[in-house]
């Protein structure tokens, strides 16, 4: 049993990542499922897929790399809010991320966003974590 989900979706990333793996499989979840559309909309990852397994789903998730020095995309990703201590940030208060280079997602009362987009829509909510 997993007691943070979001961490363990990170972590999956991470270690597939630096063991050069082009392709991870995670188990799915609709907050895990909008993490994935967010980094593929924000260019991180090469393509998803979602796979229904009569369970709960699998994510499979094509990681991106630097065709020249096979450097992955994402250089870090971070977990902000966990279950022993909520990080939570009003619009103005939303961290910015290498001074916008990186994102910050969310979690608003209007689903699962970018800081910029939150920001933009003048809301605030739990900062699940940062990637650049």
């Amino acid at each position: 049993m997993v007691t943070d989900p979001i961490a363990d979706y990170l972590t999956r990333i991470r270690n597939a990542q630096m063991a050069g793996h082009r392709i991870v499989e995670i188990p799915a979840s609709n907050l895990k499922k909008r993490m994935t559309e967010i980094l593929y909309e924000k260019g991180y990852i090469l393509k998803y897929k979602f796979e229904d397994d009569n369970k709960q789903g699998i994510i499979k998730i094509a990681l991106k790399y630097d065709p020249q020095t096979r450097q992955p995309a994402i250089r870090m990703l971070e977990r902000v809010s966990r279950p022993g201590l909520r990080r939570y940030a009003k619009p103005q208060d939303l961290p910015r991320v290498k001074n916008g280079l990186g994102i910050a997602i969310v979690s608003t009362s209007r689903g699962v966003m970018t800081d910029k987009e939150a920001r933009a829509q003048h809301i605030g909510g739990e900062v699940l974590c940062v990637v650049y």
